[in-house]
């Protein structure tokens, strides 16, 4: 495994952050998720060094989170949600001062700073002041100085976050071949559920500083619940209420299609019967695949 931690607890002052979190992350994309205030930035601070848990403890690639900070570091390329960019530097010089930080020697972090900065897309603008760049082209930078010492493990954390649709693409397409192209591992912290689903295989949900799901996408979906849309026509509202006496949860999109979530070991004869029960006709019957937001909304609780 290349991230384990047990019993994770940290808070700040009388706000607990984490509490008490155990979990294993194998190799492959991961997603981290979670509501504000979750503890995903703690989570992720813990497991760089910058933090040190009131209790438990974990390892990173083999490395004590107490001990071996520093080689930690050396390994894992961390790019934050915050900027992090030093005025009056170029994005070249930037970047290879983030490498000779990680224990590369001068000469080899500077010829690396150029490497990542063209594999980024930001070859042509290497050496203008970090002043002018825009939004899009901070967050590749960010990206670029995470990937400068070669990392074995990649945190990002919000890494699309204030950016338009295309240079979100453009990110999303570069974490796609890091994670599957580059043998480096990916952890992607993130609130826009598409971005982790569109890359990620496995999952990591933290509420409220515990853990609340973690495993395979495909796999926590199939565990949870089944999804149908239906449309009918009579008496939604009773319908509904029948439906959720059962156990269902149930949701109406502006189109009028009915989302109804079964809990795992329901049958789905339920529906015919709540129908005629209630005196619906059903117009359609579909069973449906289940996304990550569904998922999210069933662990954390929101709707």
């Amino acid at each position: 495994m290349s991230i384990e931690v047990k019993d994770l607890s940290f808070r700040y002052g009388p706000i607990v952050a984490l509490d008490g979190v155990s979990m294993r992350l194998g190799e492959g994309a991961v997603g981290l998720l979670g509501p504000n205030g979750a503890g995903k930035s703690t989570f992720l601070r813990i497991l760089l060094g910058f933090l040190v848990p009131e209790r438990g403890g974990g390892k990173v690639l083999d490395y004590d989170i107490r001990r071996d900070q520093a080689r930690i570091r050396r390994s894992v390329g961390y790019m934050p949600e915050s900027d992090c960019f030093v005025a009056g530097m170029d994005a070249v010089t930037f970047t290879a001062y983030f490498g000779e930080l990680s224990g590369m020697p001068r000469q080899e972090a500077m010829k690396r700073a150029h490497e990542v900065l063209y594999y980024v897309g930001l070859g042509e603008a290497r050496y203008r002041l970090l002043d002018t760049y825009s939004a899009g082209m901070k967050q590749r930078l960010k990206l670029a100085q995470a990937l400068v010492h070669d990392p074995r493990i990649l945190f990002l954390d919000e890494p699309t976050s204030n950016l338009d649709p295309t240079g979100r693409a453009e990110v999303l397409e570069l974490i796609r071949d890091i994670a599957t192209n580059r043998s480096i591992q990916v952890i992607l912290s993130s609130h826009i559920l598409d971005d982790i689903e569109s890359i990620c295989s496995s999952v990591v949900i933290l509420n409220k500083g515990k853990l609340a799901a973690e495993g395979r996408m495909d796999e926590l979906r199939a565990i949870r619940y089944s999804l149908y849309e239906i449309r009918i026509k009579g008496d939604g509202e009773a319908f509904r209420s029948e439906l959720e006496s059962r156990g269902c949860r149930v949701e109406e999109t502006e189109d009028r299609l009915i989302k109804v979530y079964m809990p795992e070991g329901a049958d789905r004869m339920d529906l015919f019967r709540a129908a005629v029960r209630t005196g619906v006709q059903l117009r359609a019957f579909v069973r449906s695949r289940t996304s990550l937001e569904d998922l999210f909304a069933d662990v954390v609780g929101v709707d």
